[in-house]
């Protein structure tokens, strides 16, 4: 366990076609069921200082108490993902940690010398921020707030793969305002 976040809770891969992605880890993998939402509605982005408006597609599924999430960018919006793939990287892109105390992790992280870099919202109380950490492909660490909606739908997400027998593989996103 990480002694400044605690569990890694998320692998976050960047892929280039989310819909082989998505249908290769539950085929191959037996990962699932996906929860797929094709422009995910992020509010206050911001990457390196500047605001932008991204739009990705996000998918994520449970492995047991891991959860994996396929990112494919659909614009050219500056993000870390972007700088990845022009890197000449595809897959594991970051780790996530998920907190319920966002603003006083935030304060500690940044106060032990953790750089924002990218970040933004999805939905009430769903804040994330990726420092500037990678010192190699796949080492990037996102703190990401699970106190609202968010939250629940991650665990919605985890209880489904837990019986999930393989049919209904694609899921749609819930609306977070309903959860």
């Amino acid at each position: 366990m990480s002694k400044f976040f605690g569990e890694i809770r998320q692998l976050g891969y960047v892929v280039k076609d989310i819909e082989a992605a998505m249908e290769y880890w539950s085929k191959t993998l037996g990962v699932g069921p996906w929860y797929y939402n094709p422009k995910v509605p992020i509010k206050n982005y911001r990457y390196r200082d500047e605001s932008y408006e991204p739009h990705n597609s996000v998918a994520l599924a449970n492995s047991g108490f891991v959860q994996v999430e396929l990112i494919q960018c659909r614009n050219d919006v500056p993000s870390m993902y972007r700088d990845f793939l022009q890197a000449g990287n595809t897959g594991l892109q970051h780790v996530a940690y998920w907190t319920e105390s966002y603003d006083d992790d935030l304060a500690r992280l940044v106060a032990q010398g953790f750089r924002p870099v990218m970040s933004g919202e999805v939905g009430e109380r769903g804040r994330f921020v990726y420092f500037d950490t990678e010192y190699h492909p796949g080492s990037v660490i996102e703190l990401s707030e699970v106190a609202g909606p968010k939250g629940k739908l991650f665990d919605l997400i985890r209880n489904e793969s837990l019986q999930w027998d393989g049919r209904d593989p694609v899921r749609e996103f819930p609306d977070l305002s309903t959860l």
